[in-house]
C-alpha cells in the first residue's frame, strides 16, 4: 500500500514536469521568433570603414527598421589585442537613419601602426527592443597617404608603395627565414598573421610613427619599430639593411608572443639578445662593440639592468653584450633549455626562479659563467643593506592654538607655558644710532638672497619619447632600433666592418 501511495503521489509530479517543460519550450520557440522578427526588421543598407590615417578612422552605417533605430555601436579589436573597445554613433532616432562615428588615433595614447589589422562589429537597437548584430569583419588600417600594394607568404603580408616590389620580396623573405629559425626555438605560434609596412625613406616613416619627443624625431632615424602586443611591423626599407632589421624585429613579436605573461614581460637584455641572435642578416658588427667594452673595462652588469641604458655607446654594447650572452645559452644548453625558459615566463614564473630551476644556477651565476668563458672579471651585486639610508628621528608633534603666544609674532605650541605678567619699567632714552655709511660706499644694504638659476631655472619641460623596441617603460629618452649619430665607438665599430669586407 505505501508502494502503491508513493506511485499515485509521484505520478501527478511527473506530468506537472512534462507541462511546464512544454510551457517552457513554447515560449523559448516564441522569444526566438519575436527575436528573429525584430532581428529581421533591422537591415543594414550600408556598412563600411576608412582610413584616415594618420588622424584616425570613420565608421559609416545606414540602416532601416520597422521601429525608430535608436542605437548603433561598433566593437573594435586592434591586431592581435584580445580586449577591444565600444563605441556609440551619434544620431537622431528614425525609421532610416545615416550614421558616421570617427574614431581617432592621433595621440600617443591611442595611436595604432599603418597597416594594423582591425576586427569590428556593429550592434544595432530598435525602439522595439529588437536587436541586430552583424558578423565580424575586417579592415586594413593603411596609410592613406599612399596607394598600397602586397606581397605575402603564410601568415606575413608586407605592404609596400611604388616601384619597390622586389625590395619587398627580399623583406619578406628575411621574414620568412626568421620564423623558420626561430619559432622552434621559442616555442612561439608562426601562424598568427603578422603585418609589415614598408616605408621608402625617412621622411615617410617619421610621419607614421607614435607622436613623440621631437628631439628624438629630429636626432635618430629609426630604421624599424615592432608593436608586440598587436603584431605589426613598420621597417624603412631605403636602406641596405632593411632586411636585417625587419627580422630583428619581427623576432620581438615571437619572443613576446611565447614569453610574454599576464603579470610580466620578457626582461630587456633577454628580448633584445634573441631578436639579435634571430636576425639573418645583420649590418652592423656587435662583436665589435663587445671586444671594445672587454678591453676598456666597461662590461655592463646586463641581466641586472630592467631596461636598455641611455647612452648611445652603452646601447650599442647593451646589444653586443646581449646578443653574445643568448649565444653563450643556445649553445651551452641546448635550444630545449631556451625553449623551456621561454614557457616558463608565459606562465608568470619570475625570471629568476624560471633560470634557477631550467639552467641550475642564478641569473648572476648565468651571467658570471658567460663572463668567464669570455674572459672578464665576475660581476659582484652591490649589498642592498649598505645602500640603506640613515634612519633620522622623527621631530616630536605637540598641539597648536590659534591664540597667538606673548612674546611671538606667530601661532605657538600649546605645550609653550604662559609668561607671569611683569611690571611697566620706566621708559629710558633710546641710545643714539651708529653713524651710516656715506653714499658711495663699498658695503651694500642688507637683502635676501637670490637663488643663482633665477626664474628660469626650472622652465623646461621633458617630451614624451618615442615607443617601440628598446622603448623606455615610463618617460626616459632612449634608443631603439636605430641608428644616431655617429660616436667614437659607433666610427670604430664601422671602420673595423669595412675591414672585414676588404678581407673578405
Amino acid at each position: 500500500m505505501r508502494l502503491a501511495h508513493a506511485i499515485i503521489r509521484t505520478a501527478p509530479v511527473a506530468a506537472l514536469a512534462v507541462a511546464v517543460a512544454a510551457v517552457a519550450l513554447a515560449l523559448a520557440s516564441f522569444a526566438d521568433a519575436r527575436a528573429d522578427e525584430h532581428d529581421a526588421a533591422i537591415e543594414i543598407a550600408s556598412a563600411e570603414v576608412a582610413s584616415e590615417f594618420p588622424e584616425g578612422m570613420r565608421f559609416s552605417v545606414s540602416a532601416s527598421g520597422a521601429s525608430d533605430i535608436a542605437e548603433i555601436a561598433v566593437r573594435i579589436r586592434v591586431g592581435e589585442q584580445t580586449r577591444g573597445v565600444y563605441e556609440y554613433f551619434e544620431f537622431d532616432a528614425a525609421p532610416t537613419v545615416d550614421a558616421d562615428l570617427f574614431w581617432r588615433t592621433n595621440s600617443r595614447g591611442r595611436y595604432i601602426p599603418p597597416g594594423t589589422i582591425i576586427t569590428y562589429t556593429f550592434e544595432i537597437t530598435d525602439a522595439d527592443g529588437g536587436r541586430l548584430d552583424t558578423e565580424p569583419a575586417e579592415f586594413i588600417y593603411y596609410d592613406a597617404r599612399f596607394d598600397w600594394e602586397e606581397v605575402e607568404e603564410g601568415p606575413i603580408a608586407v605592404a609596400y608603395h611604388g616601384p619597390v616590389q622586389r625590395r619587398a620580396e627580399i623583406v619578406l623573405e628575411a621574414i620568412i627565414d626568421t620564423l623558420d629559425l626561430m619559432g622552434p626555438l621559442l616555442g612561439a605560434d608562426t601562424t598568427v598573421p603578422i603585418r609589415v609596412t614598408m616605408y621608402n625613406n625617412v621622411k615617410e616613416m617619421l610621419e607614421a610613427l607614435p607622436p613623440g619627443s621631437t628631439t628624438i624625431r629630429r636626432e635618430l632615424i629609426t630604421e624599424g619599430q615592432a608593436f608586440t602586443d598587436i603584431g605589426t611591423l613598420l621597417v624603412l626599407g631605403g636602406g641596405r639593411g632593411a632586411s636585417g632589421t625587419a627580422s630583428h624585429e619581427v623576432t620581438h613579436i615571437l619572443t613576446h608572443r611565447a614569453g610574454d605573461g599576464v603579470a610580466r614581460s620578457v626582461p630587456a637584455w633577454l628580448d633584445e639578445g634573441l631578436a639579435e641572435f634571430g636576425n639573418v642578416s645583420p649590418s652592423f658588427s656587435y662583436d665589435i662593440a663587445l671586444e671594445f667594452a672587454l678591453g676598456t673595462d666597461r662590461l655592463l652588469p646586463i641581466t641586472s639592468m630592467p631596461i636598455l641604458p641611455g647612452d648611445p655607446e652603452d646601447v650599442i654594447i647593451f646589444y653586443g653584450q646581449a646578443s653574445s650572452l643568448i649565444e653563450y645559452m643556445i649553445r651551452g644548453y641546448g635550444p630545449g633549455a631556451m625553449r623551456d625558459l621561454m614557457a616558463a615566463l608565459k606562465a608568470n614564473t619570475p625570471v629568476d626562479d624560471a633560470i634557477q630551476e631550467i639552467y641550475g644556477v642564478s641569473r648572476i651565476e648565468l651571467e658570471n659563467l658567460w663572463r668567464d668563458a669570455l674572459g672578464a672579471p665576475a660581476y659582484v651585486a652591490p649589498d642592498r643593506d649598505s645602500a640603506k639610508p640613515t634612519p633620522i628621528a622623527r621631530a616630536a608633534i605637540q598641539l597648536y592654538s590659534l591664540t597667538p603666544q606673548a612674546g611671538s609674532e606667530s601661532v605657538g605650541s600649546l605645550a609653550t607655558p604662559t609668561p607671569e605678567p611683569t611690571a611697566t619699567a620706566e621708559p629710558t632714552a633710546l641710545p643714539t644710532p651708529p653713524p651710516t655709511e656715506p653714499p658711495g660706499s663699498d658695503s651694500p644694504p642688507p637683502e635676501v638672497a637670490k637663488s643663482e638659476g633665477g626664474e628660469d631655472a626650472d622652465s623646461g619641460a621633458d617630451e614624451p619619447a618615442a615607443s617601440g623596441c628598446g622603448a623606455p617603460e615610463s618617460g626616459s629618452a632612449r634608443l631603439t632600433d636605430l641608428a644616431s649619430p655617429l660616436t667614437p665607438l659607433t666610427l670604430l665599430a664601422l671602420a673595423g666592418i669595412r675591414l672585414r669586407r676588404r678581407g673578405n
